[in-house]
């Protein structure tokens, strides 16, 4: 088995997803390969090695500084072709989205996304796939070679098993429909503290809030906690607060050591997002809300009275 992992990268770091999907791959024990694609990744791309990649490709031209799909889905199709890798795994995001489906309709290959594992089962390569609202688990599969896998975002953790890469460069060959597009504009959300799929604490909001000017109550228990703030769907779509901190089977996926739910009712789609945390703390003055079924710890009460009591303490206790 030949597995090459497509590495995303943001503001010169490899992404944590990327690096968890060769953990995984790693311990598959096939051979590892990872390629990095943009403008000024060498130094971010040798990193993969101390995760267990033998070799990083690099395709390190101005041409690919805008994060758009086409171009990368160019440079994955020459090296699965050049170097006839069977596997091609993926990182949940936007960007990796598109670029797999696009090389899987250039390679004509097939791609099951969402997995949250994959096993080796006599040989054959087994995709874990949570299907009907995360209910059950179904195994997928390949009918044809290469094989290519979207992973959701914190399937896994990465970890470090020390070494070093070789790094080899990739003459970069773009196709002219590949350079039709160009990124007039990138804009970044404006964060303070941890992301959420990084944060070790998330603090996180529905609509039990009653108003998107209540959320304040959240950031100030997250920010006293060092942790981050999260969101449920419905609180999005109501323009409460931003996709990015959303958290849920059509959000991000997140496993903190600690998630404190406010004001959420505990909807399937959202436990999907959060169930495989540490420790959940649900705050809520419906003694019936679905999550308490699934909280390690309920407090059945007003909210607006609970939180800045409870974000008092902390400070109380942090200094």
């Amino acid at each position: 088995m030949s597995v090459l992992v497509f590495l995303e990268h943001h503001g010169g770091e490899l992404v944590k997803n990327s690096l968890a999907v060769v953990t995984k791959a790693v311990a598959l024990d096939g051979e590892v390969h990872g390629v990095a694609i943009g403008a000024g990744v060498r130094d971010a791309a040798a990193k993969a090695g101390a995760f267990g990649a033998s070799k990083v490709w690099v395709a390190d031209d101005a041409a690919l500084e805008a994060p758009l799909p086409q171009p990368r889905v160019d440079v994955l199709a020459q090296l699965v072709r050049e170097h006839g890798y069977d596997t091609v795994l993926f990182g949940q995001s936007v960007l990796a989205a598109d670029v797999a489906s696009g090389l899987a309709a250039r390679l004509e290959a097939g791609l099951n996304w969402d997995l949250t594992d994959l096993v080796s089962q006599d040989g054959t390569l087994v995709g874990k796939r949570p299907a009907l609202q995360d209910a059950v688990i179904v195994d997928v599969g390949w009918k044809s070679e290469p094989r290519l896998a979207l992973f959701r975002s914190g399937a896994f953790d990465p970890k470090e098993t020390g070494g070093d890469a070789q790094v080899e460069d990739v003459q970069v060959e773009l196709q002219d429909f590949s350079t039709a597009a160009t990124m007039v504009e990138q804009a970044h959300a404006e964060s303070e503290g941890p992301s959420i799929e990084d944060a070790q604490v998330i603090v996180a909001g529905g609509r039990g809030l009653g108003a998107p000017e209540n959320f304040k109550l959240v950031e100030e228990l997250a920010q006293a906690l060092g942790g981050a703030v999260a969101a449920t769907r419905a609180v999005v779509d109501s323009g409460w607060y931003p996709y990015s901190a959303q958290v849920g089977q059509t959000g991000k996926t997140v496993s903190p050591k600690l998630y404190i739910a406010v004001g959420i009712s505990g909807a399937i789609q959202h436990k999907v997002g959060m169930q495989s945390s540490g420790t959940v703390v649900a705050i809520n003055k419906d003694g019936n809300a679905p999550i308490f079924e699934f909280a390690d710890l309920g407090i059945v009460g007003d909210l607006h009275e609970i939180v800045p009591k409870l974000t008092e303490l902390v400070k109380q206790r942090r200094s």
